[in-house]
């Protein structure tokens, strides 16, 4: 062997040894500079005015009767009936997969997962298909000789679609606690002598209650920080925090959208930590060998209650089909359907008649399912070696692992307004770095904006698996020679790959359908996406906005089949 061949042997190991720091190195600088940088460029607009510090921007908003009242108190009352309409509908449903057994019941189940890789405004279009002036319920009216009614713009719209998009989170989140619910201590308390709603209340409520306040706050975080919902079905009339600041950054008034933006990311971090303190109880009750034996949905015995107890079943699925199905296919149906009411195919040709002869600033569908694929792909490059990563980091023991999982966490807490206003003010617009400009615009800065929100999905699928992997195996193949990084590639990667896929499909589902940061960073044809295209299409004519949708939903089903495939894990988020 020469000299110069185990020359690059040791560099090599060298390398190899070190590479796992490494890549937590480059890691953490890519969160510094997409990130937290950003998020820090909002934070400084709000509490810097001439180069001074103040706190003036802020106080204004705190101390405004209409920031006070009609922004943030609209934000947290729509997000608290939100939350309360998910609940009503979620719980039922949790009740229903862990206490029945029928026909369907896994393809129920799984299909909770659509919203975590349905398009927000997706949801929104089929709302506005389904309550519009000639939207499906409409139709439906006049068919019976019943007058119209006028639901978009209102707040009932708002609530019953962020039900829609939270309900099944809250029911897959307390169906999974309902059955870890040990069966023996029912059984003790009903030889005790409690009848059965003695029994649930004293022994399985408390320990659907962890659970049922993790959906709760969840669904309120989401529903805080919800913008294209609220966008679509509420207008600048019905202004959240996100549609003003979204609003504010239209109109250049940058210091008014930061101090919003950091009164909203405030709020949001504090709720984050609640939930991440109701998931850490939860983990800890552990799952239980002898679950509740599940009950037949049709009863032997027609009882007077086992009938009411079909019955209501009934109506149940028959609400769920109206606001879980009724939106999809309303989008569905409106984009073949014509002004006289017919079938048609107008829409879509006129997609392809905009493919074919629009102008250069309009938006086209093609390069919009492009740049949307493009994005995805380049969101899949940076975000999976980002999560898996942060897994890695986040389920070994050293000191300051609690702080580790924390920092990896906070882009869930930050909503993409607030990113892509950081990077509108920092990367997008310039920074002098040695006497240099350097910016990063149009798709490399949506790329990372999408990276930055995608890669806790990865970590979150990636985290568990890594943390119930046999310490033993790796510290067998470290004693016979491999390094560390060696052993994560040869025996920890394999073990975990499904969450590994299952994290990059979430990554690819979560691009796709971003909304919130690449409204403010899309600039002209090279970086518009279909959920953009859908906003803007829908600005002018229903028809196109639901052709445009429905290629949405097609895109977006591809996704969902990889994460239905390998995404069983979610329920551990």
């Amino acid at each position: 062997m020469s000299r110069a061949s185990a020359s690059v042997r040791r560099v090599a190991r060298a390398l190899e040894q070190r590479l796992l720091t490494l890549v937590a190195a480059l890691t953490a600088v890519v969160l510094l500079v997409l990130f937290y940088y950003p998020v820090a460029t909002v934070f400084a607009d709000a509490v810097l005015a001439d180069g001074r510090l103040t706190v003036e921007p802020i106080a204004a908003v705190l101390t405004s009767e209409f920031y006070l009242v009609d922004i943030i108190w609209f934000t947290a009352k729509q997000a608290f009936y939100s939350t309360l309409a998910s609940l009503a509908l979620g719980l039922p449903a949790a009740w229903l997969f862990a206490r029945f057994e029928f026909r369907g019941r896994e393809t129920l189940r799984s299909l909770t997962i659509l919203p975590f890789v349905m398009p927000s405004i997706m949801v929104a279009i089929g709302f506005v298909a389904t309550f519009g002036r000639n939207g499906t319920l409409n139709r439906a009216l006049s068919l019976v000789g019943l007058p119209p009614v006028e639901l978009l713009f209102t707040l009932e719209a708002i609530v019953v679609a962020h039900a829609f998009y939270n309900a099944p989170l809250v029911a897959r989140v307390v169906t999974a606690a309902w059955e870890s619910v040990d069966a023996r201590t029912v059984e003790t308390a009903r030889s005790l002598g409690a009848n059965p709603r003695r029994a649930f209340r004293d022994v399985v409520l408390p320990q659907l209650l962890p659970s049922i306040g993790v959906g709760a706050t969840l669904t309120f975080i989401f529903t805080f920080a919800s913008f294209p919902i609220v966008l679509a079905l509420g207008g600048f009339q019905l202004a959240t925090i996100e549609v003003f600041v979204y609003s504010r950054v239209r109109d250049l008034a940058y210091a008014e959208a930061a101090s919003l933006a950091v009164v909203e990311t405030a709020v949001s971090i504090t709720l984050t930590a609640v939930y991440l303190r109701y998931e850490a109880s939860q983990r800890s009750a552990g799952g239980a060998a002898n679950p509740l034996p599940r009950q037949s949905v049709l009863p032997a015995d027609w009882t007077p209650k086992s009938t009411l107890r079909t019955v209501g079943i009934g109506g149940y699925a028959l609400v769920v089909g109206l606001v879980f199905v009724v939106p999809v296919a309303s989008m569905v149906l409106a984009s073949v359907t014509g002004g006289d009411g017919g079938l048609t195919l107008a829409n879509y040709a006129f997609l392809a008649e905009r493919q074919a002869t629009g102008a250069s600033f309009q938006v086209k569908p093609l390069p919009a399912i492009l740049n949307s694929l493009g994005f995805a792909a380049g969101t899949l490059v940076v975000a999976v070696p980002m999560g898996v990563t942060m897994a890695v980091l986040t389920t070994r023991r050293y000191r300051g692992r609690g702080l580790i999982d924390v920092l990896s966490m906070a882009p869930f807490a930050v909503s993409g307004i607030v990113v892509g206003l950081g990077l509108l003010r920092g990367l997008v617009f310039g920074v002098d770095v040695l006497g240099t400009r350097i910016r990063v615009t149009g798709a490399l800065a949506i790329v990372a904006a999408h990276a930055v929100g995608a890669y806790p999905f990865v970590t979150r699928n990636v985290a568990p698996l890594f943390a119930r992997l046999d310490g033993r195996l790796v510290e067998s193949a470290r004693s016979l020679g491999a390094t560390r990084t060696r052993a994560l590639v040869d025996i920890e990667l394999p073990l975990v790959w499904t969450g590994v896929v299952a994290g990059a499909a979430f990554a690819v589902a979560i691009s796709i359908g971003e909304f919130d940061s690449t409204i403010i960073l899309a600039e002209g044809a090279g970086s518009y996406t279909m959920p953009v295209a859908v906003e803007r299409f829908l600005g002018r004519r229903l028809g196109p906005a639901t052709a445009m949708g429905c290629l949405l939903l097609l895109v977006t089903s591809a996704s969902f089949l990889v994460v239905d495939r390998f995404g069983g894990r979610w329920g551990e988020l």
